[in-house]
């Protein structure tokens, strides 16, 4: 059945914010070429979208004919503030921004593990208030929270983990009180971190692609056919459970020793690197394995004031060897064609251990498989809860009238 005309208007409307959204301001001849509508529909879209407050007049184009052609609509940027936090479980950061994602404020707080629980959420939910106060809003429209752990696919909470801090979980409830008219939400951290990958980071040109996170606990992010997938219970990617060899035992339901992360978490890093005699200072809160690796693979290359390190080297493969054991497993029951390392070690390794897993999956796996190293940083966390607090804020307010 065709359209009826309020819901072609709803389209073409929808059509044209995101056109906006993803190209900037645009003209209405513009608008017109890109979306293939006819020039009055265009015009009436324009004036539509303008007096909802949706768009505005954002200047004038380089044309030199003068006329309602020449002027240039951009989306009204402080239609909805959002806030992205980053939360871990020594601290949070949290930064603010408008409509089209543009940071207005950023801040973090480290929360210390002696910390209690109430006096660990107001520190983070102050946080966020004082960030919002920063960049002059006056109410979020909507807030997404990054953190570690299963999320329920029925109630959208974080589940209560063994080893994670209860202020994690108290602190959704507590934004939603302190933000009434706020839409909150939360996402696992390594969702996030590949949600932002797939967008602007090392995974831009894949629409399948695992991210395998490294740091304190192991973790994985599966993105398929341009989806993430998080499976039935939320637990896609809990790898860190994943029977491996080299352990002394098996996992359990509530405790992952003797998986995956028994020979590739940060506390395993830390011992590996001790046997090789590899030793460093970490910088910041990074965890201690992070440090190490970061100047293992500074020392494994030859420099214009060193030669590579034999004990760096060695560290470096013996870490990339065990990482290829829970990557190749990945990699036979998935195929995804690409592997991206991040979390703080993974970030650390950077090309220098990326490399040293993909020429192990290549003996060890005949399904090709390029493995790449993280190029967002310690930000891609947050940067993935930005894009999702922008994505469903604008679903929101790009949404067709009437639509629940």
């Amino acid at each position: 059945m065709p359209a009826s005309p309020s819901t072609a208007r709803a389209i073409n409307d929808r059509l044209a914010l995101r056109l906006l959204q993803q190209e900037g301001p645009l003209t209405a001849g513009q608008l017109k070429q890109l979306t293939g509508l006819s020039r009055p529909t265009v015009a009436d879209l324009v004036e539509r979208l303008t007096a909802s407050g949706l768009i505005e007049v954002a200047g004038e184009s380089g044309e030199q004919r003068r006329g309602p052609n020449a002027k240039l609509y951009g989306i009204v940027a402080d239609r909805a503030h959002l806030a992205a936090l980053d939360v871990r479980t020594g601290g949070v950061a949290v930064l603010v921004s408008d409509l089209l994602g543009r940071v207005l404020a950023e801040a973090s707080v480290p929360i210390g593990d002696d910390t209690g629980t109430g006096p660990a959420v107001e520190q983070a939910v102050s946080l966020v208030e004082r960030a919002a106060k920063e960049a002059g809003a006056d109410r979020l429209h909507t807030v997404a929270i990054g953190a570690p752990g299963l999320i329920d696919p029925a109630s959208g909470e974080l589940r209560d983990s063994t080893g994670l801090p209860e202020w994690h979980r108290r602190l959704m409830v507590a934004l939603q009180e302190k933000f009434p008219e706020a839409r909150v939400g939360v996402e696992n951290e390594t969702n996030l971190a590949a949600l932002a990958e797939q967008r602007d980071g090392a995974a831009r040109d894949r629409d399948t692609f695992v991210l395998l996170w490294l740091g304190l606990g192991i973790g994985a992010a599966v993105v398929l056919d341009g989806t993430l997938r998080r499976g039935v219970s939320g637990g896609a990617g809990e790898v860190g459970f994943m029977p491996v060899p080299g352990t002394s035992g098996l996992p359990s339901a509530t405790d992952c020793d003797g998986g995956f992360h028994s020979v590739a978490g940060a506390a395993a890093v830390t011992a590996l690197a001790a046997r090789h005699g590899v030793t460093a200072t970490p910088d910041g809160p990074e965890p201690h394995a992070a440090a190490l690796v970061r100047e293992a693979v500074r020392r494994s290359g030859a420099g214009r004031d060193h030669d590579p390190d034999p004990a760096a080297e060695g560290f470096l493969d013996a870490l990339a060897d065990r990482v290829a054991l829970g990557a190749a497993a990945v990699v036979s029951v998935l195929d995804p064609g690409c592997l991206v390392l991040a979390g703080e070690v993974g970030r650390a390794g950077s090309d220098a251990l990326a490399a040293r897993v993909q020429h192990r999956l290549t003996r060890m796996s005949p399904l090709a498989t390029e493995v790449r190293s993280s190029t967002l940083g310690g930000g891609a966390v947050l940067r993935g809860a930005l894009l999702t607090a922008r994505d469903r804020a604008q679903d929101e307010l790009f949404a067709p009238p009437g639509r629940p």
